[in-house]
């Protein structure tokens, strides 16, 4: 049953980040970026595409004598993961540890690609991470992984704009839709958010604040997967911003577009709803309107006497099925971000959100300012205890599927106008079952 779903699933189950190899201990064959300085120790390769990375190799390197990392930057986007499922299906040039956001895991561990980590000392950092940064990449007992960076959600916005119009900063999703009414009627130029409808992880986190838990899954029983992406709460927040978007309150343009990239630095947002990494991103943009006032809050909430914290991203390391040494794989990826100063690169060079708790819980890291929002401790007033609230999610092992059909859904409400909220996500529960069951999958639950 196992290979059938691993024949099936293949590259298509997967997608995002990229890049090559280098030659060290694993099957790639491309030169490091990096200078070896110890020739006579393990070279361990690693794929990644952190902003600064070669910083935090170069740091190892320069701290361990016994391993010593090789790493090649080839770019991002679909190539990385393709180019792994290419060598998963060869049997050869895979790296031996590489990054992967927390999302695919399952869709690599099921074509055995991923090394579980629990038989490599992955439990004696454990206490080093969240309880929710943990779940993301476990499954059941074993470990795929270990946790790098997170995206804890908040919302980002222009004090100005807010401000200029007498318009308090809404704390729950009722006052943000009043908001964006008085907006509307002030005849500001602007709108007060986007809802794009490629969010993908994006919505399903905005789903996961109103308790929709889509998938059920343990690799212990790779063949069994539980579905449930029409739940009551996903109709509700879908049927929420179909409202919006009908009546004009909000824009839905497609997230990362050289146009998205514009308005959130123009003015004709208002608001950014953001993960934690949303602040680099925005400050690395273009085309800034300098007399823009930037202030950071907590994610508005269904129910305020309630709040429930959501993430949006998230990466890892992991060790794949193709290192000629795990041992010295899984070092590399438990280690090379498990120092301060590492973390102090991760932080102020590369705009990481930590999730290894010695630097997260840091007098350091909470009392950061951030000059882009005036001086404000955006970690300590929203990103910490977005981080601490976040209880972990479950990913389905073709997952990439899975959000584009969530897209096309969410397309036909909100931009074509085709579907109601609820006969979007039936449709969408429809299709998933009919796709799990065409890849061999039993349904449970």
């Amino acid at each position: 049953m196992k290979s059938k779903l691993i024949a099936g699933l293949g590259v298509s189950a997967v997608t995002a980040a990229a890049l090559t190899g280098c030659a060290a201990s694993g099957g790639s064959a491309e030169s490091c970026t990096n200078e070896i300085l110890n020739e006579e120790a393990t070279q361990v390769s690693v794929w990644a595409w952190y902003p600064a990375f070669d910083q935090v190799v170069d740091l190892f390197n320069e701290t361990h004598d016994d391993i010593q990392i090789c790493w090649t930057n080839a770019g991002q986007g679909n190539d990385q993961y393709t180019k792994f499922s290419t060598a998963i299906e060869s049997g050869s040039g895979a790296p031996d540890v590489i990054m992967l956001e927390a999302e695919v895991l399952s869709s690599f561990s099921i074509r055995d690609a991923l090394v579980d980590l629990s038989e490599y000392g992955a439990a004696d950092v454990q206490g080093d991470y969240t309880e929710g940064a943990w779940k993301d990449v476990s499954s059941g007992d074993a470990v795929y992984a270990i946790p790098v960076d997170g995206g804890p959600m908040g919302m980002l916005y222009r004090e100005d704009i807010l401000t200029e119009h007498g318009i308090p900063v809404p704390t729950t999703w009722d006052e943000f839709a009043s908001a964006a009414e008085a907006l509307q009627a002030a005849g500001a130029p602007g709108v007060l958010a986007n809802f794009p409808p490629n969010g993908r992880a994006y919505t399903q986190a905005l789903f996961a604040q109103a308790g929709s838990v889509p998938f059920e899954y343990d690799s212990a029983s790779p063949q069994e997967i539980g579905i449930d992406v029409a739940d009551q709460g996903s109709k509700d927040v879908l049927a929420y911003w179909e409202d919006l978007s009908s009546r004009g309150l909000i824009a839905v343009d497609e997230a990362f577009t050289a146009d998205y990239n514009t308005k959130l630095v123009d003015g004709t947002y208002a608001i950014y709803v953001a993960a934690a990494w949303g602040p680099g991103y925005l400050q690395g943009l273009e085309g800034s309107d300098e007399s823009a006032v930037w202030r950071a809050a907590p994610v508005p909430q269904w129910d305020a006497a309630d709040p429930v914290q959501i993430n949006w991203g998230g990466s890892t390391f992991a060790v794949t099925s193709q290192a000629d040494d795990p041992e010295a794989a899984a070092t590399v990826a438990k280690e090379v971000f498990g120092t301060e100063e590492a973390w102090k690169i991760g932080i102020e060079e590369a705009a990481l959100f930590p999730l290894w708790t010695p630097i997260l819980e840091s007098d350091y890291f909470r009392d950061l300012e951030y000059p882009f929002f005036g001086g404000q401790q955006i970690n300590k007033d929203v990103f910490l205890p977005a981080a601490a609230g976040y209880a972990g999610f479950t990913f389905s092992p073709f997952q990439n599927y899975a959000y584009d059909q969530l897209q096309e859904e969410v397309t036909a409400v909100v931009v074509d106008g085709d579907k109601s909220a609820e006969q979007a996500l039936d449709d969408l529960q429809a299709t998933l079952e009919q796709y799990a069951t065409e890849q061999g999958f039993e349904l449970i639950g």
